[in-house]
């Protein structure tokens, strides 16, 4: 409802008319009549006005599959107005560049017939806090000969690059536009490349997806654990109501972005490209897909490597209609493979897609390890020794498996793991900490962090001192600790860390001079197999809005819960994705105080806080509820 009356709103204060496809039924379409479709338009001074045709026969409202963005509202431009005024000009111009047209044939209207020919609109997209403020260069005799100049300003947010890459990027927009006459008619001749919009025209316009490429573990691929098939998501902002999953496959084509591309790897080979165009789900949901012949010549593991990565795509473009099945075809139409739905999800591990979600724990008020499930409403002690109480605990880790556990001593000197069984023995400490504040209970924010465990059963923690901090690994939960470095921190400390379960990217907590704030950071193995070398490079902010970050915790493929708060603001909860771009899922409700929070990378799994309540739940589409009174640390496995 209130995206639905948002969007309806938006298009009546522009003169733009509001259209649900799948909802008009052909005969009542007839039945309205133009006139009654363009009162949409009644009273519009913007040039900006949707048109309609004026001729024509009515179509049928295609009936198959859609992706979400496709049923929203459709947005059309309108020619320049004759004799409209260079700083109307540039308005009307920027408004036809948030159309819905796949080629912006209306908006290279206002164009001289030179510009037509270099702009260049797929080259950048500025994201503003607002649509930009355009206004006349203030110089004597701007109506010259040299033409006219209209400044655009704003405060840029982000940006969009040529692969779809979304980056937060705060500072001022400043850019000039100068028009000349043609004919009798102001047109643009010069402009900057790529296209300026608002955070509300971007909102509407672009949609995030997540592209899959698989993980590439480099020295350590060799590992039986360093599984071929992990997907890793690849987030990425398209035009949602422009061919959207045509959109979608010709990006995943082009390659990881910049940030991932060390760290992945792409099944289809080099130069492949689709040889048929505006792909669509069938009346069985299954997607045929026809590749050019560079795909032809592999075998049927590589084709099935590359099905499973588009079906998870598309899969992310098309969330509304579940994919029965993807076949890919050579250019004459011939069956390369297919893969099911079943063979997708049994076969190749996307976060989120694939596997148990696992129970949720916490620590209760007798220090116990208690599990919980969404079947149960008690939580009860796990077995081996973390359910006995014995060893009080400040922070813990379930592997992702649920058969061990890890967890850290109050003082946040030592680090513990055991198995989650009956019999289980504790064990002398796995490591201790090197800071000397521990012992002595000086340092609440030193010691260990929470340990973390990744999908190919390492185990994941950060010591801290006063003076600055260490990740480390494990592997198998087992051995010595390995340091893996961190370039970008600097004098920065590690305040808490979460490993993706795909091993390849890192979520940490960064404490710079009082201020938190979460940062990504993507693995990097190198070295040998015998000796691996780990780093954690480009390091970027998730969430550069929050001043303050108290937890987060992956909550999918490219999304995480971020709870902090912004400068001079109240504590908040939200969803972020992985690009630092906010998420398109459903607001959090509110609740006080927390110091926790855990998510599981199934979506559909509730979330599990420490709050002033005490442990409380919220499951979809409900309010939070408190479990237990009394209890700190709730985790999901990972």
């Amino acid at each position: 409802m209130g995206a639905e009356h948002e969007g309806t709103r938006t298009a009546r204060l522009r003169g733009w008319i509001p259209r649900r496809a799948g909802t008009a039924h052909p005969g009542r379409l007839g039945r309205m009549g133009r006139k009654a479709v363009l009162l949409g338009c009644a009273g519009a001074l913007l040039a900006g006005c949707a048109s309609m045709p004026d001729g024509g026969d009515v179509t049928a409202v295609d009936p198959s599959p859609r992706a979400d963005g496709d049923s929203q509202v459709r947005v059309y431009g309108v020619p320049p107005a004759e004799g409209a005024q260079p700083t109307n000009i540039v308005r009307s111009f920027l408004d036809a560049t948030t159309s819905d047209e796949a080629d912006f044939r209306t908006a290279r209207m206002y164009l001289a017939s030179s510009a037509k020919r270099t702009w260049r609109p797929f080259l950048m997209t500025n994201v503003l806090q607002e649509r930009p403020k355009s206004e006349p260069e203030a110089q004597p005799g701007r109506e010259g000969g040299d033409g006219y100049t209209v400044t655009l300003a704003g405060s840029q947010v982000a940006t969009v690059d040529g692969n779809h890459a979304y980056t937060p990027e705060e500072k001022p927009y400043r850019a000039t536009i100068h028009l000349i006459k043609e004919g009798d008619q102001w047109r643009i001749d010069r402009l900057p490349d790529g296209l300026v919009l608002g955070q509300s025209d971007f909102q509407r316009i672009y949609r995030s997806v997540n592209k899959y490429y698989f993980a590439s573990y480099k020295s350590e691929s060799d590992d039986p654990k360093a599984s071929k098939n992990v997907l890793v998501a690849d987030p990425v902002y398209l035009r949602q109501r422009i061919k959207p999953i045509t959109s979608s496959v010709d990006a995943l084509l082009t390659g990881p972005t910049d940030w991932l591309d060390r760290v992945t790897s792409s099944a289809f080979p080099p130069g492949t490209r689709l040889a048929a165009r505006d792909l669509s789900l069938d009346d069985s949901n299954s997607l045929q897909v026809k590749l050019s012949k560079q795909a032809v010549n592999t075998d049927t593991a590589q084709c099935k490597r590359m099905a499973a990565q588009l079906f998870f795509t598309v899969q992310d473009m098309t969330r509304a209609s579940k994919i029965s099945e993807v076949e890919l075809q050579d250019p004459s139409g011939n069956s390369l493979c297919a893969l099911t739905q079943d063979q997708a999800n049994q076969d190749f591990a996307a976060p989120g897609h694939n596997g148990p979600a696992g129970r949720e724990y916490f620590i209760d008020a007798e220090h116990r390890v208690v599990a919980m499930s969404d079947a149960t409403t008690e939580p009860t002690p796990v077995q081996g020794p973390f359910g006995t109480g014995q060893t009080p605990l400040r922070s813990i880790a379930i592997s992702r498996g649920e058969t061990t556990a890890a967890g850290v001593s109050g003082d946040g000197r030592y680090l513990y793991v055991a198995g989650l069984e009956a019999g289980a023995a504790r064990g002398a400490p796995l490591m201790t900490s090197t800071s000397t504040n521990t012992s002595t209970g000086k340092g609440a924010d030193e010691g260990l962090t929470a340990p973390s465990w990744d999908g190919l059963g390492d185990l994941w923690i950060a010591d801290r001192d006063a003076h600055g901090s260490r990740l480390l690994r494990m592997r198998e939960g087992k051995g010595d600790p390995e340091e893996v470095s961190v370039p970008g921190l600097g004098k920065r400390r590690i305040k808490a860390i979460k490993v993706a379960a795909d091993g390849i990217r890192i979520a940490i907590l960064v404490e710079d001079k009082g201020r938190t704030t979460l940062q990504l950071g993507r693995v990097e193995r190198d070295g040998t197999s015998a000796h691996p070398v780990l780093s954690v490079q480009e390091l970027r902010p998730i969430a550069p809005q929050l001043e303050d970050v108290v937890a987060a915790s992956w909550a999918g493929g490219s999304r995480l819960v971020v709870v902090g708060r912004e400068a001079g603001g109240v504590q908040q909860m939200q969803f972020m994705e992985t690009d630092g771009s906010a998420s398109d899922a459903q607001t959090l409700p509110g609740v006080n105080g927390v110091k926790a929070v855990a998510a599981s990378e199934d979506e559909t799994r509730p979330l599990i806080a420490d709050a002033t309540e005490g442990i409380v739940r919220l499951p979809p589409d409900a309010n939070w509820k408190t479990v237990a009174k009394d209890g700190t640390a709730p985790v999901y496995p990972g």
